[in-house]
């Protein structure tokens, strides 16, 4: 067939309809392979957010675990009033604050209660869990002597307006800290948004609350306080570790690989999996070796908590850094974990938790390191783009980035503390924020909550305790008087 041939059947009328449906045909199917993969990125943002939501559980397992069994109910309670409490209030004003349509580069301001035309219903669930985990983390540090009403305020202040705030400052195109010297503070998954807000308000509420009674003898001197059940300990960490993995690999907002060509959402995930559970592994590792060394026992808490330093401590960098680097930056979170911790019970401060320690030391190296350690490559696939070339100071990278995340470690700290301190002041002022002496002796679960959480065999066991306690402190058994009105 001859070149004239071919041309005259193209240029026929039964050729000219079928190339018009093969185009037609072709159309379709990008259409649909585009809506396929929003589909796809809509599922994986909700699967994400329900691992992290799952977190909810791993802190309210630890929690409970790591308190006196005379303290069970309330903290549990407490933990599910988190969720409760912060979901209205993000719904209210947090997101509204931190992702409304219009704004400028402190916050934004519509879009509140949801309202306007917008349909990203998944994003807004992705990060109330978020919301719900910062706020999660200061039960911990205020655990067994605080207000359940001064909680459930603080509760609803952070989820609502401090953490959005920080949210918008770092998370969104317009901040100011996303754009400060041209190359934008970065914070994958949120070690300076999340863990530092949580662990610096409740490194001030366990500052302003005071410690439990009995936990520093007549000569200032710690007294040991070990929470009732290390399997519930256990539990809780493993079900924190397994939600990382929607906290980490989820952040990258995406996994369909449609929006940039130079980005590989599906690796970046990847990556953040396993460099997520290399941090993991050398924090727990790291912390055991470090106590055996120090107090001569394997101390399965400690291992525990290095752990979950581990994991504050890459979460900032995780799609960024090589594998080597999640280890050195797991082993470092660790170190400051025990370090901070020390310096606590020397500052004569009572964190049951160590929540400060876990989430607000480790969590700023985790910022810190973002500057030391991130790759240009890396940066490029993960859908941040990096026109200027930035990278971490340790690749030639200058400091640049490294400035960057100092300064925005510092305002985080700063907003959190300005807005936090205050709160608890004016709450203690008005007796509002801690419970009677009685109460904390007996326990918010008798006194509050109508009944103990264990059996009797248990109950015995902490009124020896609390026997010990006040022998501790060196009074008689009535530390309130009769005339003083019992904080609910």
């Amino acid at each position: 067939m001859t070149a004239t041939d071919m041309a005259a059947m193209a240029a026929s009328p039964v050729a000219r309809q079928t190339l018009a449906d093969i185009e037609t045909q072709l159309t379709d199917i990008v259409a649909q392979v585009a809506r396929n993969n929003d589909t796809l990125d809509v599922f994986f943002i909700l699967v994400s957010g329900y691992l992290v939501f799952l977190m909810q559980t791993g802190f309210a397992m630890l929690t409970a675990g790591s308190v006196r069994s005379k303290n069970t109910k309330n903290v549990l309670l407490k933990n599910v009033l988190d969720a409760c409490v912060g979901a209205i209030a993000y719904y209210l004003f947090g997101f509204a604050f931190a992702y409304g349509d219009s704004g400028n580069s402190f916050f934004a301001h519509s879009n509140f209660a949801l309202s306007g035309d917008r349909t990203d219903f998944h994003f807004f669930f992705f990060q109330w869990t978020f919301a719900a985990t910062a706020a999660t983390i200061v039960s911990g540090s205020v655990a067994e002597r605080t207000s359940f009403y001064a909680y459930l305020g603080y509760a609803f202040f952070l989820s609502g307006f401090v953490y959005p705030i920080v949210t918008h400052w770092v998370w969104t195109s317009e901040g100011w800290l996303a754009t400060l010297f041209e190359v934008g503070a970065k914070d994958f998954a949120g070690d300076a948004v999340v863990h530092m807000v949580g662990g610096f308000a409740g490194l001030a509420g366990a500052v302003i609350v005071g410690p439990r009674l009995g936990r520093f003898d007549q000569d200032g001197l710690v007294v040991p306080m070990p929470g009732h059940s290390a399997t519930l300990c256990t539990l809780g960490t493993f079900i924190l570790w397994f939600g990382w993995y929607g906290f980490n690999p989820g952040s990258t907002l995406g996994i369909s690989n449609t929006d940039d060509v130079e980005s590989n959402f599906t690796v970046t995930a990847a990556r953040c999996a396993v460099t997520t559970t290399l941090a993991a592994a050398a924090g727990g590792v790291t912390t055991l070796i470090v106590i055996k060394l120090r107090d001569h026992i394997f101390d399965l808490l400690a291992c525990l908590n290095g752990i979950l330093a581990g994991l504050v401590a890459i979460t900032a960098s995780c799609p960024w850094v090589e594998f080597y680097a999640a280890l050195v930056i797991g082993i470092i979170g660790a170190l400051i974990y025990i370090g901070a911790a020390m310096l606590l019970l020397m500052l004569k401060i009572d964190d049951p938790l160590e929540a400060f320690p876990i989430h607000g030391a480790a969590g700023m190296w985790g910022a810190f390191a973002v500057g030391l350690f991130a790759r240009i490559e890396l940066l490029t696939i993960s859908g941040y783009g990096n026109s200027g070339g930035w990278q971490g100071a340790f690749y030639g990278g200058g400091g640049r980035l490294l400035a960057a995340n100092c300064i925005m470690i510092l305002a985080v700290a700063a907003w959190t503390l300005a807005l936090i301190v205050p709160l608890f002041l004016v709450l203690k002022a008005f007796g509002a924020l801690r419970i009677s002496p009685d109460m904390e002796l007996i326990g918010n679960d008798v006194s509050k909550h109508g009944g103990v959480a264990y059996p009797d065999d248990v109950i015995a066991t902490e009124e020896k305790q609390a026997s010990h306690t006040i022998d501790n402190l060196g009074v008689d058994d009535s530390l309130s008087r009769a005339d003083e009105p019992a904080l609910v």
